[in-house]
């Protein structure tokens, strides 16, 4: 009764893992520069990734192979961020820059004055 109800929850966790995963393959596809595809990958692909992570530690019925699993989603949740904003830094710094929808520019060096609402 209980294995059931494990295998179907690690069926759903791994359902929403994979979609997770295929909007981050998406984003990075379709949307126009390097620095919105760096965010669906790190965001998106954190979570799908996680989301799997999560169906392998419930379906695994393995308190080892639980805790790996965990310690994974943590090690996920700590660097993806931190290797996207690096990767972002390193872009912005060699020079490739943002689309020119973008209103604020806080890398530029430039002292423009912000509205007040």
């Amino acid at each position: 009764m209980i294995v059931d109800f494990v295998r179907y929850l690690a069926a759903i966790l791994l359902v929403i893992g994979s979609l997770f995963s295929f909007l981050a393959a998406v984003g990075i596809l379709r949307l126009p520069d390097l620095y919105t595809r760096m965010h669906a990958a790190s965001k998106a692909g954190t979570v799908g990734a996680g989301f799997i992570l999560l169906a392998v530690a419930a379906i695994s019925l393995d308190i080892g192979v639980a805790l790996r699993a965990v310690v994974g989603i943590g090690f996920l949740a700590l660097t993806a961020p931190i290797s996207a904003h690096l990767l972002a830094r390193s872009a912005y710094l060699s020079g490739y820059r943002p689309r020119e929808m973008l209103k604020i520019d806080d890398l530029s060096g430039e002292t423009t004055p912000r509205r007040k609402y």
